[in-house]
């Protein structure tokens, strides 16, 4: 049995896909307040036969309930939170509440369940902070790593900047520990940008998405700080395969932090590489603002992925302008109900 906790949502419901195609048996949890998320589950509803639970990690006793009779064969997927550090620093206390207590009432149903499940929890490369204390090169189109050309290994200082940065960070390390302290098989996924269809991005998250659904639909966008910015991105049916890959070898990943993302080959400036390589695609010149850099906003990160490329064999597979491209096609052929969900 999969549990897919936060299993409307965009990464959820493409892993629950790939479950529902292999004939898994599946358990969705969501408390369906992400814009998208009944679309998604309406999408869903006809690939696969699956059992939906509408609960909010913030409630224990509706943890406790969702995963009291989870077996030791079982996987928990955990993918719900809050995602935007912007709604972070505008209401620190509830992300807090969701990300890290959240986490935390996972675990405990977990651990109180007296069964040892696999339970893989999707951090971020926020993690690691601002990184001031890397040195950055400035080129033409982008910000580069002077002493890092394979990206930032797990094994970087962590810096919990912004309340968002905090609470996954916490969450974070509460799922390592409870491997440590009660010998539960948990993974930690720090990732870096994820795209792909069925990702209702916004400016706020989901950047990849949030400029292709913005051009497509003829909606302003900012490009904060001058957009030589550079994220290792990774498409979602990649990222799936890394889970389902971590299930297969429970043994390996119990314990183990693994940076997944696109790495150094897959890496793009937020909009002076990946700007030109949307007007391609699109067939058309797209106008834009310019805003203040963010705070927490890092000049560069891109992950080494070694170690999970070492440990699962693991690597991504879809090329970044093919995934950019299905992307497109999907905004295209779903622009009505991006339209009908504000966006």
């Amino acid at each position: 049995m999969y549990y897919v906790v936060g299993g409307a949502g965009f990464i959820g419901c493409n892993v629950a896909r790939r479950l529902l195609a292999d004939g898994e048996s599946v358990v969705i949890a969501d408390n369906l307040s992400r814009r998208g998320a009944d679309a998604n589950l309406d999408w869903l509803r006809p690939l696969g036969s699956f059992t939906f639970v509408e609960a909010d990690i913030r409630d224990a006793s509706a943890m406790g309930k969702l995963l009291g009779g989870v077996q030791d064969e079982d996987v928990v997927i955990h993918l719900a939170g809050q995602v935007a550090v912007t709604a972070s620093v505008a209401n620190p206390r509830e992300d807090f509440e969701i990300n890290a207590a959240g986490s935390l009432n996972l675990l405990e149903a977990v651990r109180e369940s007296g069964r040892r499940p696999l339970f893989i929890y999707a951090s971020t490369n926020k993690v690691y902070g601002g990184m001031e204390n890397v040195a950055i090169e400035e080129h033409e189109f982008r910000y580069a790593y002077r002493d890092y050309p394979d990206g930032i290994p797990e094994t970087a200082p962590l810096d919990f900047h912004s309340p968002y940065g905090c609470s996954k960070g916490a969450a974070d390390q509460y799922v390592r520990d409870y491997a440590r302290i009660y010998d539960l098989p948990t993974a930690v996924f720090r990732q870096s940008c994820i795209y792909g269809p069925r990702q209702f991005g916004v400016e706020d998250q989901g950047w990849v998405a949030w400029f292709i659904i913005a051009a497509v639909l003829g909606r302003p966008i900012t490009i904060y700080g001058n957009g030589k910015q550079v994220r290792d991105v990774l498409y979602v049916d990649d990222l799936t395969d890394a889970y389902l890959l971590a299930a297969a070898n429970r043994d390996t990943v119990a314990g183990k932090i693994y940076n997944v993302g696109g790495g150094a080959d897959r890496s793009m400036a937020v909009w002076t590489e990946f700007g030109p390589m949307l007007e391609e695609l699109l067939g058309a010149n797209i106008a834009t603002a310019s805003g203040p850099w963010r705070p927490g906003d890092q000049p560069v990160f891109i992950s080494d992925i070694g170690a999970i490329q070492r440990d699962l064999g693991w690597s991504p597979r879809t090329p970044v302008k093919e995934g950019l491209g299905r992307l497109v096609d999907w905004v295209h052929a779903n622009r009505g109900l991006l339209e009908e969900l504000g966006l």
